[in-house]
Parts: structure tokens; C-alpha cells; sequence
């Protein structure tokens, strides 16, 4: 009767591995359907540059259902295991500024709600082939070795069109006040931020302001180049003394605040600033150096920059 016995909760035991099993890998197959059904991937028909789109606001109907089904558990829990664990590597993983995805891995939990509301008036198919023409006619005037990998994500909580995370990840914030061109003009440059680092970034020395401000300034360059007819934000045109004098002692130091200043404007700067004088930079290097191509100006050093496009002399 003991051995019965034993024999029958041996077998229970080895029924209940075998379900728990089988719900494991059923759970694993549908999540990995989820995530197949959400993602783009396509080549460039020339040269077979690879891109992926991984549609991460999609995942926000699994976090609503969660949310609704689990009300005492906390939605920015639920946020995470559903919207970003499922993503995590291919949007997350390697990246050489991980800095920069504080505003979506650490959403406050009171705006998950309207980012989820968000998420639905995303138009999937029109969205991608804006992203996918951007892409494209980047790649082939600066071409890339690595896949890239272009996260959308609903965002009503920051002003930041897109973000590049590293070589070859690039995240969308989706406002709901985006404009077809705010997406096409900005996929330019954080494809431009991408390659450089992809190429670059190894090799360069820490970032002094001037580094930060010609960083930027090749990336507007890039946009103008790949959408021509697009306004962008405003670029101030004119060689401002004054302005200048606010800055010209700050450009050898390595204060990535500072830049961050400088870049944004205010305290006494034009909104953007930054960004205009990194961009005049720039185009006073190409005004000498008109054969120069995407790639060889994109290599060159912000010192080579400055000195070779005589800019100094635009504030004499």
C-alpha cells in the first residue's frame, strides 16, 4: 500500500512538472509572438543595410489589460515586465549612453496612463514608412556596418523627439503633437549621432563643450542634407559677439552640463543656441571645403573643424 502510494505521488509529481512545463513554453511561445508581431525589419535594396522597427507602444495594450486585471499591483511593475523586459535587449542592452533612456525606463507612474491612451492613435503603418524613408536616404549618404535598431514609444512626458542610445539604437518619443516632417527631420540626426559613434567614439578624447556643440553640429548638418526643403528648429544665422563672448571661454572644458546648456540656450543664449553656432561651424568648414563628402567630414576631428573652416575669423 506504501509503495502504491508513493508511486501515485511520484506520478502527480512528475503530471504537475510536465503542465507547469508546458505552461512555461506556452507562455515563452506567446510572448515571442508578441514581440515578432511587433517589429519591422527591412534591408536597404542597394546595399542591404539592415533596419528593424520595433513598434514597443504596441506592447501597451498587454500593460492596460495587466493594469486592469491586477488593480493593487503597481503599474509601473507592470509597466516593466510588459512593455519593457519583452524589448529590453533589443532596444536596451549595449548601449554607449544609457543615460539617455532615463525618460522611458523610468516613467512616473501617473503618466503611464496617458502614454497608454497615447499609444492607440499611433498610426503603425504610416509612422513606418516615414521612419523607413528617413532611414534610407540617410544610409545612403552615410553609410552604417551595424543594424539599426529604431524603438517607437508613446511620450507625453518629455520634449524630446528622439534619442540616440548608441551605435545603432535610436529611440522615437512619439508626441501627440508630432508632424510627419518632425519625424522625417529627425531621424537624419540621431542616425547621424548612431554612425558617429558606431565609427568614432572609441577612439575619441573626453568631450569638451566645443566637441558637444560640433557633435551636434554635424547632425543638423546631416538633416539639411538629407531633407533639404524641411524646416528645421530655428538656427540662428547671424555671428553674434556678444553671445559668442558668452561661451568662447568655455569650449575647452570637458562639462558636459555646461554643453547641455549651451545646446539648449536660455540664460542670456537664444533658445538652441547651440546647436546654430555647432551647425555655423560646421558650414564654414564645408564653405571651404565643398567636395568634402558626408563621410569624410563626419570623420573629422572638432578642432579640424574649427581651424580648417577658418571660423575664428567670422567673430573678429
Amino acid at each position: 500500500m506504501r509503495k502504491y502510494r508513493k508511486t501515485v505521488v511520484i506520478f502527480l509529481l512528475i503530471i504537475t512538472l510536465l503542465i507547469l512545463t508546458s505552461c512555461t513554453q506556452s507562455e515563452k511561445s506567446k510572448t515571442k509572438q508578441n514581440i515578432e508581431s511587433i517589429v519591422t525589419s527591412f534591408e536597404h535594396p542597394q546595399t542591404g543595410q539592415k533596419f528593424k522597427i520595433v513598434n514597443a507602444y504596441k506592447l501597451y495594450q498587454n500593460y492596460a489589460d495587466k493594469v486592469e486585471s491586477n488593480p493593487k499591483q503597481s503599474q509601473w511593475e507592470i509597466y516593466n515586465k510588459e512593455v519593457i523586459k519583452p524589448i529590453h535587449s533589443a532596444c536596451f542592452e549595449n548601449v554607449e549612453y544609457p543615460y539617455m533612456a532615463d525618460s522611458v525606463l523610468n516613467v512616473a507612474s501617473d503618466l503611464l496612463t496617458e502614454n497608454q491612451i497615447l499609444s492607440e492613435k499611433i498610426d503603425r503603418k504610416k509612422n513606418e514608412n516615414i521612419i523607413k524613408e528617413a532611414l534610407l536616404k540617410s544610409s545612403e549618404l552615410l553609410p552604417s556596418e551595424n543594424e539599426i535598431t529604431v524603438c517607437v514609444f508613446p511620450a507625453t512626458n518629455t520634449n524630446k523627439l528622439m534619442t540616440t542610445l548608441g551605435a545603432g539604437k535610436i529611440i522615437v518619443h512619439y508626441n501627440k503633437d508630432y508632424t510627419e516632417d518632425d519625424i522625417r527631420y529627425s531621424m537624419p540626426h540621431e542616425y547621424h549621432h548612431s554612425v558617429w559613434t558606431e565609427k568614432y567614439l572609441r577612439n575619441a578624447p573626453s568631450f569638451t563643450v566645443l566637441d558637444n556643440l560640433i557633435f551636434e553640429g554635424k547632425a543638423v548638418m546631416f538633416n539639411k542634407l538629407v531633407y533639404p526643403d524641411i524646416d528645421s528648429a530655428p538656427i540662428h544665422s547671424t555671428f553674434n559677439k556678444y553671445y559668442w563672448s558668452k561661451i568662447v571661454l568655455d569650449l575647452e572644458r570637458v562639462d558636459l552640463n555646461r554643453s547641455s546648456e549651451i545646446l539648449a540656450g536660455g540664460n542670456g543664449l537664444p533658445s538652441l543656441y547651440g546647436y546654430g553656432e555647432g551647425y555655423r561651424m560646421v558650414k564654414s568648414y564645408l564653405d571651404l571645403h565643398p567636395n568634402v563628402t558626408p563621410e569624410e567630414w563626419t570623420a573629422l576631428s572638432a578642432k579640424e573643424i574649427l581651424e580648417e573652416g577658418n571660423y575664428l575669423e567670422n567673430y573678429k
